[in-house]
């Protein structure tokens, strides 16, 4: 049975950071609607209290007058699949309800979906996410915004529920996705430095932790370097951020730069080094899983 047109969020994909924005929504009080195609991830959804329907069709229609749609899948493809598929969302959302969109994906890929639900008098944020499951689940991951001054107005209360800081950049979606990809870009150059500076500790006969403590205090610190490579160094590869997820970022991010006429000397580097992990099959690992990949290429050169 299909619920009643009463629920103010929709949620489609409750995997990592999806389910942990589900979980801040309930922790607020929020009623929610979830599809996710992930048995588990639906368990989890309901254990939350959420109402678990079957298709992003089914979602939509369930939604309020004025309800918010937020999409938190992996790719453009499975974005297309979810608003404009055979039990796509997009048909069953009227004027007045809005889409959040929340992957990382092309900004041409942003412009395309945004465009398709203006023409159809649905509001588009282009609002990808930043920061990992455990301060989405606090509220204080950060969103990169770019929409029309009117649909984010309305949305702002919630979007600053959901996020600390909410950056709103401008009024064209795509510049979200922009933004994204070069922070994401620098995010992948950073954590292969750290994986590839900590390999060399090793290989110098240094206690890695003890050189890690020092970075943290020092010039070459990164947040990203400490969070993953604390994590490696534990022997602890459990997928938070899949190497899959970087490696489409960084490609993306060098495909942007190219289509710029852009060529910096290190993103298209950091790219092949995460491209290479997956072929090492890291793939379903943990991004940090790139000291091992790091280590086992020093171990090469000897």
């Amino acid at each position: 049975m299909i619920a009643s047109c009463s629920f103010p969020v929709a949620l489609v994909g409750a995997g990592n950071m999806g389910g942990a924005m589900l979980a801040r929504l309930r922790s607020l009080g929020h009623a929610v609607v979830v599809c996710d195609i992930d048995p588990a991830r639906q368990q989890e959804a309901a254990t939350l209290g959420a109402c678990v329907l079957a298709t992003p069709a089914q979602a939509a229609h369930a939604l309020s007058p004025d309800g918010l749609l937020i999409v938190c899948v992996v790719d453009a493809s499975q974005c297309e699949d979810v608003l404009f598929g055979p039990d796509g969302a997009a048909a069953r959302l009227s004027p007045g309800q809005d889409v959040l969109l929340c992957p990382t994906i092309a900004p041409e890929d942003v412009e395309r979906l945004a465009q398709r639900l203006t023409d159809a008098g649905i509001g588009c944020i282009d609002a990808p996410m930043s920061g990992g499951p455990a301060r989405a689940r606090e509220g204080r991951m950060s969103l990169m915004l770019a929409a029309p001054a009117s649909v984010l107005a309305r949305r702002r209360p919630l979007m600053t529920q959901l996020a600390d800081p909410c950056f709103e950049l401008s009024e064209r979606p795509g510049d979200g996705a922009r933004t994204k990809l070069v922070n994401n870009l620098l995010a992948g150059i950073n954590l292969v430095g750290a994986a590839e500076v900590l390999a060399l500790a090793e290989r110098l006969g240094l206690d890695v932790s003890r050189t890690l403590d020092v970075i943290e205090q020092s010039s070459g610190q990164s947040w990203i370097g400490s969070d993953r490579m604390r994590r490696a160094i534990a022997g602890d590869f459990a997928p938070r951020a899949h190497v899959t997820l970087l490696e489409k970022d960084t490609r993306l991010a060098t495909e942007a730069a190219a289509r710029a006429g852009f060529e910096g000397p290190l993103g298209e580097r950091a790219a092949q080094v995460f491209a290479q992990a997956h072929a090492a099959g890291l793939a379903e690992l943990d991004d940090g899983a790139l000291l091992q990949l790091l280590r086992q290429q020093g171990d090469s050169g000897r």
